[in-house]
């Protein structure tokens, strides 16, 4: 009997082995075929297995000789791509392919296949397993492909105009100056440490996506509602835990995206069972986040049965009403003559995402953009130079979007906002696969390379973003680099014209349909435009991000206001006191900052990518929020950069 369990295993074990290098060697071959340059990897780099073992399975990898590994290595190690970003496309090539016995990978940073993956949704779909996960609460808008997907797009889309990113505008001046009173502490005098400068402004971007995009009313720390507000808005703006909760809605949202990948990776049972506290205090703020949820979602129904209609973009409204209206909103999707309708999880689910993506997203960029001004102040004068000459001393509630998001989107302003997306895009990685139809082609330097049928895509963002080949660029001031292709220099943004040959500006094949949301390019016409394909801070094509005109007048109006009476510092508390920089020449307070810039460029590096690139953990870069004229060092530090 053991003796014939052992021939077994022994043959399902030879089975297997000859089954992975068979699949290899078929593998090796369409990789081949295709005509790009290939490297092998034993296992698929995004699979489970290779994601969760990786440190161990490369070091067996390794014992190999160093022909066979040496130069795919670094696309191998896990969250490479921050880290690394270009340079291992200048080794393996602006595209390649990682041969494994499950499957293709192509990765690429270069704009003209990038531009062409993008612009064909049915040939390159979104490669949603990858987001699978996002799905739990419903599927939404960006778990869903084909016909699905175009009514999850066409329906979200409705809410995502001029009109709303105007609204927009005007709740982001209203809530920077709440940021601004808490930056700057009970006695109103500021230049205090701030430790909290990332969970501050995931505060900021979460009231303003909730009451424009939700009708909800959030407040900070201090501020209580107005006499008269309506109950049940009441309920959802209170910083208390209502009736038949355990914590506020504001709390449960803020701890549901705060361990939001605790909760997607760990069944209920298992949160449950765990011993540790965290665990159960996130599955309670996701058990009440859903329950509110929930209530949301019945008031908005009887909202637009009694045909009430609410202030800004009603998100949820727009939602409820596919299903719930007399009858379909715009734009809804029509399969076999039948109106198609969002199901009440789809609804919560697409709800959760435009919270996800209009919240974290923009909350990121925010908090590397107040770092990375602190860090150059430099550019940081540069900044407050052009509010201003557009913006002079006028009040922040008096200034309308019409009149001036067109001049700041041409000025120092957007120059830092689009320069913080270039070094530190939201999303790092944009997953596309190819349509398991058919092999597809793509087209380089007047070359056709054949893509396999089922190879999946990486179109690395972070990658392309700092390909010198599209960006201009200098020696590096700040390192022995060659270019400062890896520095912060918002400047390189008034060079007018384009870098980098893209090939034809048509792509054959290209969608045609109107999928709705902003059209417009990312960046002005009066600053440089990298060509399609070398930018894609919001993705680009179809499946672009619906939200890109909403965050950049966000990102623009609440930038604007922070710096145009305060300037930001790094705090120096850990080389000096407040004494003795009071006591120190010029030179000497250079000196110190030169300390705290450095140690806060090595913490930018050490950000990372789950849902979105931000740093993690205890990973973190104080500053102080001073009255313009009271610096201590942004002033004058790197003055002659």
């Amino acid at each position: 009997m053991l003796a014939s369990v052992s021939l077994l295993v022994l043959a399902s074990a030879l089975y297997s082995f000859y089954s992975t290098v068979s699949n290899l060697r078929a593998n090796i071959e369409r990789a081949k075929q295709s005509g790009l340059p290939y490297y092998i990897s034993p296992l698929h780099p995004l699979s489970p297995v290779a994601q969760l073992t990786n440190k161990l399975w490369l070091r067996a990898f390794k014992l190999l000789p160093r022909k066979y590994w040496e130069k795919q290595l670094p696309v191998l190690n896990a969250n490479w791509h921050y880290r690394d970003n270009h340079k291992p496309f200048e080794a393996l090539g602006t595209s390649f392919i990682i041969v494994s016995p499950g499957r293709l990978m192509l990765y690429t940073d270069d704009a003209q296949v990038i531009h062409q993956v993008t612009s064909k949704r049915e040939a390159f779909p979104k490669d949603t397993a990858a987001y699978s996960l996002l799905s739990q609460y419903g599927h939404n808008v960006l778990t869903t492909e084909g016909q699905l997907w175009r009514m999850h797009r066409r329906i979200t889309s409705a809410s995502f105009n001029e009109k709303n990113a105007a609204l927009v505008w005007r709740e982001s001046v209203k809530q920077t100056f709440g940021l601004i009173n808490q930056w700057l502490g009970a006695d109103g005098q500021g230049n205090k440490t701030i430790k909290t400068v990332e969970q501050d402004t995931m505060a900021l971007t979460l009231n303003i996506i909730m009451y424009a995009g939700f009708g909800v009313k959030m407040f900070w720390p201090g501020e209580s509602l107005p006499a008269g507000t309506d109950a049940r808005l009441a309920k959802y703006a209170s910083l208390d835990a209502p009736e038949q909760h355990t914590m506020s809605f504001k709390d449960s949202l803020a701890y549901t995206l705060h361990h939001i990948l605790f909760l997607l990776l760990t069944p209920k049972w298992a949160r449950r069972a765990l011993p540790m506290k965290n665990a159960k205090f996130a599955d309670d703020a996701e058990k009440n986040y859903l329950q509110f949820m929930q209530e949301f979602l019945k008031d908005k129904i009887e909202d637009v049965r009694r045909h009430d209609k609410e202030e800004g973009m009603d998100i949820m409204g727009s939602l409820v009403k596919t299903s719930y209206g007399e009858k379909a909103a715009n734009g809804s999707a029509k399969t076999s003559g039948k109106t198609m309708q969002l199901t009440d999880p789809e609804i919560i689910g697409n709800a959760f995402i435009m919270i996800v993506a209009g919240h974290e997203t923009t909350a990121n960029v925010m908090h590397f953009t107040v770092l990375e001004l602190a860090a150059n102040p430099d550019a940081q004068r540069k900044l407050q130079a052009d509010v201003d000459r557009l913006l002079g001393k006028s009040d922040p509630s008096t200034w309308d979007f019409e009149e001036n998001v067109n001049p700041l989107s041409a000025s120092m302003v957007a120059a830092v906002v689009n320069e913080t997306l270039r070094l530190l895009p939201p999303v790092v990685v944009v997953p596309k696969i190819v349509s398991p139809g058919q092999d597809q082609p793509v087209h380089v330097d007047g070359k056709t390379y054949m893509v396999p049928q089922g190879t999946q895509v990486s179109v690395t963002i972070v990658a392309v973003h700092r390909n010198p080949r599209y960006w201009p660029t200098k020696p590096s001031k700040l390192t022995d680099a060659e270019t400062d292709i890896d520095d912060f220099v918002p400047e390189r943004w008034f060079q007018t014209g384009t870098l980098g040959d893209t090939g034809p500006g048509e792509v054959e094949g290209a969608d045609t349909e109107d999928f709705g949301g902003f059209s417009g390019p990312d960046t002005s016409a009066q600053l440089y435009r990298p060509p399609r394909g070398a930018y894609l801070p919001f993705s680009d094509g179809a499946r672009s991000c619906l939200g890109r005109r909403i965050a950049q007048a966000e990102l623009l109006a609440a930038v604007s206001v922070i710096f145009q009476n305060y300037s930001v510092e790094l705090a120096v508390d850990e080389w000096a006191s407040d004494e003795e920089v009071a006591a120190m020449s010029r030179e000497e307070r250079a000196k110190v900052y030169k300390k705290a810039q450095d140690k806060a460029r090595a913490t930018i590096l050490k950000a990372s990518s789950m849902l979105t690139l931000k740093l993690h953990g205890n990973d973190h870069v104080p500053i102080r929020l001073v009255r313009r004229g009271e610096e201590r060092f942004v002033n004058f530090v790197d003055a002659s950069i």
